[in-house]
This record gives C-alpha cells, sequence and structure tokens, in this order.
C-alpha cells in the first residue's frame, strides 16, 4: 500500500450505544491528521452525559445473560472479531496512521496486535478457570471459582488507538463483564473500527458501548453509579484523581500510568546491539509510548563510544508524512504535544543540557504539520527536569557514570517504575539487574518498549496502580473470586 492509495476523505464518526450506531448529542467533535492538520480524518458529534446513562442502563441489563453465557461462546465472537481486525489490518493500518501520526508499518502492525490480543483471549476458555484446594474435614472439596466484576468503564490514550483498547476490551469481555469504552478524543475513528469488528462478530446489544467525547464524558462515567470497576491508561495526574474518586466509593481501580524509562548500557555490553535497540524504543512512534526509553544510564568506559553512535544515527532518521515509504518518524499527535516538548527540552537547556544531535528539535521546512525531529541531550544530574519529567515525544537524556553500581542505582531513581533495559553480556550482572531495578518490566539486551499478550504488563512505584494487564494477570482486576466449601448431604 502506498500514500496515493489510501483515501483522504472525511469518514462520518458515530458512538455504538446499547447495540446501535447513533450520533452524539454532544458537541461537534474533528479528528485531525496530525502530518497535515487542515486534512479531516473524521468528524462527527460526541456522546453526552445521558447518552453515557443510556450506555451503563444498556451494559447493566446485558450483564446478566452475557456472563451466564459459557466462555467458550464469548470466546468464540473475540475470535471472530479477531479474523475481522486481521483482515482489515491495512486499511485500518493507513486509518490509524492518518488519525494518530505512526507510521504506516507501525499502524498495520498495531492493527495486526489488536487482533493477536482478541484471538488470545478468544481462547481462554481452555484455560484453568478456578482452583481446587484440601479440606480438613472429610466428605469436603474447597473450590476457589472466579465470577466478572460486572460493568467496567474502560478509558484509553491516543498513542496505541486499537491496541490498548483491545488489551482491555478483550478480558473484560472473555471473563463476562459488560463494558463501556471511552477512548482518547485524538483518535475517534480506530475505536470506532474496533467497536464494529465487535458488532460484527455478533456481539449481543449492549455488551460493549462505545462514547465518544473528551473528559467531561470520562468523568461521567467514573462516577456512574452503575459502574463496578474502571480500567485507565494515561497521565499519572488523571490516574491519581480517577483512583481517589473510586475509592471513597469502594470501586475498583487499574491504572497505568507515566513512564520514565531508562536503558542502562555498561562497559561489557555490545553497543552496537544497544544502539540500535535504544534508538527504536527511543524513537519509534516519536517516542509516544509510556513505555519509550527517555533515559540513557551510560558508563564512563563507553560513553563516547555509544553517543557517538546514537547521535549520528538519531540525525538520519526520517521525519516526514507517516504515510511515505523510508519514514521512521511521523508526528506527533498535536500541536500543544510539540509546544509541551519543546518547552521541556527548553528547560532543560537553561539548566545546562547539552544537545548532541545536530538538526532542530522543530524546523519550519517541516510544513505545518506536528513534528518533532529527533533530540539527545546530555544532563548534568538526577535532579534535573528532563532527567524527571516525562516529555512524550522523541528526547533522549543521557548521563555518565562511573560503575554498574552507579548506574543501576541512577536508573532507579525517581517517581516511576515502568520500564527498563539493561545491555550487558555478564549473565551475573544481568541477574543483578532484577533485583536492582524496581520496575514492572526489565529487558535485557533489548528496548524498554515492547509488550506480548500473554505476559503481564504494567510497572511498580508511580507507574501504575491496581492489578497488572494482559495474560492470565487480567482476571484478578475482571473478576473476583469466590470460596466455596462443598459437602455432601450424606
Amino acid at each position: 500500500m502506498t500514500a496515493s492509495m489510501i483515501s483522504s476523505s472525511a469518514v462520518d464518526l458515530a458512538s455504538f450505544i446499547a447495540g446501535e450506531w447513533r450520533e452524539g448529542t454532544g458537541h461537534d467533535i474533528v479528528s485531525e491528521n496530525p502530518a497535515r492538520p487542515s486534512e479531516t480524518v473524521a468528524r462527527g458529534r460526541a456522546a453526552s452525559v445521558a447518552d453515557v446513562d443510556t450506555a451503563v442502563a444498556a451494559a447493566r441489563r446485558a450483564g446478566r445473560d452475557w456472563s451466564a453465557m459459557p466462555a467458550h461462546e464469548r470466546g468464540a465472537v473475540l475470535r471472530r472479531a479477531s479474523r475481522l481486525v486481521a483482515d482489515r489490518a491495512e486499511e485500518w493500518g493507513a486509518e490509524l496512521a492518518r488519525e494518530e501520526g505512526k507510521t504506516l508499518p507501525e499502524g498495520i502492525g498495531e492493527v495486526r496486535r489488536a487482533a493477536q490480543i482478541l484471538d488470545y483471549y478468544g481462547a481462554d476458555a481452555d484455560r484453568e478457570s478456578g482452583s481446587l484446594y484440601s479440606s480438613p474435614r472429610r466428605g469436603e472439596r474447597i473450590m476457589v471459582t472466579r465470577r466478572p466484576l460486572g460493568t467496567v468503564a474502560l478509558i484509553t490514550p491516543f498513542n496505541f488507538p486499537i491496541a490498548i483498547p483491545a488489551w482491555k476490551i478483550a478480558p473484560a469481555l472473555a471473563y463476562g463483564n459488560t463494558v463501556v469504552w471511552k477512548p482518547a478524543h485524538p483518535v475517534p475513528l480506530l475505536a470506532m473500527r474496533l467497536a464494529q469488528a465487535l458488532d460484527e462478530a455478533g456481539l449481543p446489544a449492549g455488551v460493549l458501548s462505545l462514547v465518544l467525547g473528551e473528559g467531561e464524558i470520562g468523568q461521567a462515567l467514573v462516577e456512574h453509579a452503575g459502574i463496578d470497576g474502571v480500567s485507565f491508561t494515561g497521565s499519572t495526574r488523571v490516574g491519581r484523581a480517577i483512583a481517589t474518586s473510586c475509592a471513597g466509593r469502594g470501586v475498583p481501580v487499574q491504572a497505568e500510568l507515566g513512564g520514565k524509562n531508562a536503558a542502562v548500557v555498561l562497559a561489557d555490553a555490545d553497543l552496537e546491539l544497544a544502539t540500535g535497540q535504544i534508538l527504536a524504543g527511543a524513537f519509534n512512534s516519536s517516542g509516544q509510548k509510556c513505555t519509550a526509553t527517555s533515559r540513557l544510564v551510560v558508563v564512563d568506559a563507553v560513553a563516547d563510544d555509544l553517543l557517538a553512535l546514537l547521535t549520528a544515527r538519531a540525525d538520519e532518521l526520517v521525519v516526514g508524512d507517516p504515510l511515505a515509504e523510508g519514514t521512521r518518524l511521523g508526528p506527533v499527535v498535536s500541536g500543544y504535544a510539540r509546544g509541551a516538548i519543546a518547552s521541556g527540552v527548553d528547560t532543560a537547556l537553561a539548566e545546562g543540557a547539552r544537545v548532541l544531535t545536530s538538526r532542530p528539535l522543530i524546523d519550519d521546512a517541516d510544513g505545518d504539520g506536528h513534528f518533532v525531529r529527533p533530540a539527545i541531550l546530555e544532563v548534568q544530574g538526577a535532579d534535573d527536569f528532563l532527567w524527571r519529567e516525562e516529555l512524550f515525544g522523541p528526547v533522549l537524556a543521557a548521563h555518565r557514570v562511573g560503575s554498574a553500581d552507579e548506574a543501576f542505582d541512577l536508573a532507579d531513581a525517581g517517581p516511576f517504575g515502568l520500564s527498563a533495559a539493561v545491555f550487558t553480556t555478564d549473565l551475573g550482572t544481568a541477574l543483578e539487574s532484577i533485583d536492582r531495578l524496581d520496575v514492572g518490566m526489565l529487558h535485557v539486551n533489548s528496548e524498554t518498549a515492547g509488550a506480548d499478550p500473554h505476559v503481564p504488563f504494567g510497572g511498580s512505584k508511580g507507574s501504575a496502580f491496581g492489578p497488572r494487564e494482559q495474560g492470565q494477570a487480567a482476571r484478578d482486576f475482571y473478576t473476583s473470586t469466590t470460596t466455596v466449601y462443598l459437602r455432601g448431604t450424606a
């Protein structure tokens, strides 16, 4: 597929409520192409608070029949949806690139990942679903069974507009919950596509509702009396506010929040391998990943060589139209995001950071798109703004240290603990890093970004709240347990 083959016409948006596609009753919404902001990707009307009420009521009505449906039947719906998503990966991947700014290969890959996630949870009925324990009493068995949480609110971010929704929706549905979902307002089209696939796959009316809109819709959903749980991915500030609001009502929350992920490069590292992996971790998706590599800790013995390799290759990365062949970085999602990244870099420079890359961060020659060129800056200390704050863009902060021990301490400093990478050829050092780094995910000799649907995803410290996502860990949030003491009457 080439850029010339991709339609530039705007798509009409609709919310999906109680099994029907409906024009919202709220304000107008427009999805713009961040590479060409004058180009409209999709348009429609947002949902209203009344639409949220309708969606939640429909979900609660549908809940009993959906949870009572055999798990294999629920899974069959997810697997049909998986095939529909996979069949449309190129088309929807191109729409994703236009709407969010990822390159076309990344967009297609994300749609395929969503299909993989749906397929994984579609097979969940074939996995263990409870536990059996011995009883200290004769004639009795103790079972632990699981039941769905109920009606859950899902609030998803812009940066993975179909994959992150899939990894929340799929386990929620597989375990018998009903869902009301609000996607991030810049990416309504890909949300609508995923809901279309689930609808076409035969999901019963009311089991999933999609409500398009901005913050007031999310707030109405989080505070709704009919919601039994909330899963959120986004900023630490908003996630903690949601957790605080829900705690007062006893509503469980699962939240994946910010990250300031470090790559640690030790003296014995394979520098060619480390360079490629760090570049991918820092600059793929224009750095707009919670797991992106935004900090580099490198020991003095190899710092000059590594930084020379990184800066030379970062300067060669092609920034431009995400639909064009050869583009490595598309735009960031909005003008606001671009401005915030530029402001953060200015703050770092004022504190004494040194720019290593040669190209300007923002260049008017790139046109009116929200483009940010990859930047590597060397910072002075762990208290520097750029070392502490998440910019969510293609900016990498580098810091030199004298030893592996110092490197681990510096990488572990700060309020976040989502992901980290360690580059070493020494097995003992790799094993030590597991104990030294307080993160939810640790990569040894690979980039900090990346997730697989069959293993837990989530962070520690300020990067997460509540149970992990994905894999069998997801059921710890989407289900509750009942301990059953079972004995006959004889």
